[in-house]
């Protein structure tokens, strides 16, 4: 990152990973498809009472349980996986896997997945004082065993699994929830046979994360419609009055907004302001003028799923009816950047390769790019592989995770201009739209920017 309503109909297909997902957001207001180019000022879809929100959640998380863990688990060959979360200290797999009621992990919150393999059905345990919706079955009764690490250790011996996986990553924190604390704890009650048997869970949290079911991609661009509506008020005379309000108005708006809605933003928004004879971008208490180009970056969580966006607006002059030349060509420059981006993810490939021969087509069409895009879903920024950072463009280490189907992509990225009509400055056109990869093609949720808006200034 550059760093009231109500859905009535909402369909969610109780499908498996290996399907298509419908490509398309069913809402009170019809069907939002998967598209290349956004709407101007979308009207902003309805938003779902607290209620009917957690029977989403809830619905989605009972199927994610059922289809990605049996998947990863056996395609990872890891027969018994254990995640472990002290009250309000979650890790952010566990955090992921509470149902819309449990705020927090309560005390000690222990889950246990097993597969007894043949087929038969993925054995989901919890050991702690409380359950979980249903979803887990209770493992752990304190009156008779009141360690309960001696009771996971009971568990872990009875199935005699071949590999334990748990938490713990040199490189990414979503794989690394295990605290040195409770694998000492956990450690002194098992037997020397079992702890030879631990091994990282890194992976499958990873990939627990980073999939994208049907179900969630049929939401999805429904998700991602709210943030481009309130990005459209946000830049509308609704909210800016050139030479009155500062970016920081602006910023503040969008939180006031979002209050207002019941819908929380997951980093505080960036306005920045861009203005001709300005070497550096200007922000916080500076007056929008004619003249200047705006940038926005803007995200929301809203049913457990994640936006990042970043658009360009520029404040018309007396007189004008569109931006400079100079601007729009450069919002073509990154569009193409854009597509040379999508066009270079191929399944397998680690996001340092899609990086590097991105950069290198890019470059040899005369662009002058900065990539840094970044998986997002659960998380704004996701689990899985990185594309770039905006202060390494030659791979990075964290690049080295291979590109997985069925993930979402926040598309984030720059080239820079010399704008003639602001003599020759260089300008950076920033963009940022989310997408799904199904394995083959990348596809934008809600479009994306291929025009910059427009602010009157009468």
């Amino acid at each position: 990152m550059y760093l009231r309503r109500s859905f009535q109909a909402l369909a969610i297909a109780t499908v498996g990973i290996a399907a298509g997902p419908t490509v398309a957001s069913t809402t009170s207001l019809g069907t939002i498809p998967m598209s290349e180019t956004e709407q101007t000022s979308p009207r902003l879809p309805d938003i779902l009472s607290m209620r009917e929100r957690a029977k989403v959640i809830d619905r989605i998380l009972a199927e994610r349980l059922d289809t990605v863990v049996p998947q990863i688990m056996r395609e990872e060959d890891v027969d018994l996986w254990l995640l472990m979360s002290r009250e309000y200290f979650e890790e952010p797999v566990v955090r992921s896997m509470l149902d819309a009621r449990s705020m927090a992990a309560r005390r000690r919150t222990i889950l246990i997945f097993y597969d007894p393999g043949d087929g038969q059905p993925i054995e989901r345990l919890t050991v702690s004082r409380y359950g979980l919706a249903g979803l887990f079955e209770p493992s752990w009764d304190p009156d008779d065993q009141p360690n309960q690490w001696k009771a996971v250790a009971n568990i872990i011996a009875q199935r005699d699994p071949a590999k334990i996986a748990i938490n713990f990553s040199d490189t990414t924190a979503f794989g690394d929830g295990m605290t040195l604390s409770q694998f000492r704890a956990m450690s002194r009650e098992l037997p020397s046979e079992l702890r030879e048997r631990i091994v990282s869970g890194e992976t499958l949290s990873v990939r627990w994360l980073e999939t994208r079911i049907p179900a969630e991609i049929e939401i999805y661009p429904g998700i991602v419609r709210i943030a481009h509506s309130l990005i459209g008020e946000a830049f509308s005379r609704k909210v800016i009055t050139p030479g009155k309000t500062t970016a920081a108005d602006v910023q503040w708006w969008y939180r006031e907004k979002l209050a207002s809605l019941g819908v929380s933003p997951w980093f505080h928004p960036s306005v920045g302001i861009q203005r001709q004879g300005e070497e550096d971008m200007l922000r916080g208490d500076i007056v929008i003028q004619p003249g200047d180009l705006l940038w926005t970056d803007f995200g929301i969580t809203y049913l457990r799923l994640n936006t990042d966006t970043q658009h360009l607006v520029y404040v018309l002059k007396p007189g004008e009816t569109e931006a400079p030349e100079g601007l729009r060509q450069g919002l073509k420059n990154t569009n193409r950047t854009q597509d040379i981006l999508i066009a270079n993810f191929r399944m397998g490939d680690s996001g340092n390769e899609v990086l590097a021969r991105a950069r290198a087509q890019a470059i040899s069409e005369g662009l002058d790019p900065s990539i840094y895009s970044h998986p997002i879903g659960s998380h704004g920024h996701g689990a899985g592989t990185a594309i770039g950072f905006w202060d390494n463009q030659n791979g990075d280490p964290r690049g080295e995770y291979r590109i997985r189907p069925n993930t979402a992509w926040s598309i984030e990225l720059t080239t820079y201009s010399e704008v003639p009509e602001w003599d020759g400055q260089r300008v950076d056109f920033r963009s940022e739209e989310d997408a799904y990869f199904d394995g083959e093609t990348v596809r934008y949720l809600d479009g994306r920017q291929t025009e910059i808006t427009l602010i009157s200034s009468d």
